[in-house]
């Protein structure tokens, strides 16, 4: 399977040292409440547009990732969210992994850009998209 990954970094000024599978879950259902609240005062149900998604983990992930699978197959397939570490330069780096399967859509990439940007300015990580570009949320000194 070759997937496509972004990178969320927990750095210097991030809001945590590292995440688990919970905390990146509270943050999505952070997110699906922040939607409809929206939608609420929009009149439309906007929730259901902003993440068309429903998380499910797999045995074979147990701990390390879950799947956003898409509600609708034609639009949107699914997105791999998981964490981890390795070792940069002598010191361990922490991360939140975003991927693409080879089946993704566009419209999975695009929301995937879109939650890898909500979860790099919560943590106020160091956010590696997909392309390559690197987006800095962290406080950064003058």
């Amino acid at each position: 399977m070759n997937l496509q990954s972004a990178y969320i970094y927990f750095v210097e000024g991030s809001t945590a040292t590292h995440a688990d599978l919970e905390d990146v879950k509270a943050k999505f259902k952070r997110y699906i409440e922040m939607t409809k609240k929206t939608g609420e005062q929009l009149g439309w149900s906007y929730a259901d547009s902003a993440f068309p998604y429903e998380l499910e983990e797999r045995p074979e992930g147990k701990g390390s990732w879950f799947l956003l699978k898409g509600k609708d197959p034609n639009m949107y397939k699914a997105i791999v969210v998981g964490v981890g570490s390795k070792v940069e330069n002598g010191k361990e780096r922490q991360y939140v992994q975003v991927s693409l399967p080879e089946s993704a859509t566009h419209g999975d990439k695009g929301k995937a850009n879109e939650f890898c940007r909500y979860l790099a300015r919560d943590y106020k990580g160091e956010l590696h998209l997909f392309n390559r570009r690197v987006q800095y949320f962290q406080p950064r000194k003058p």
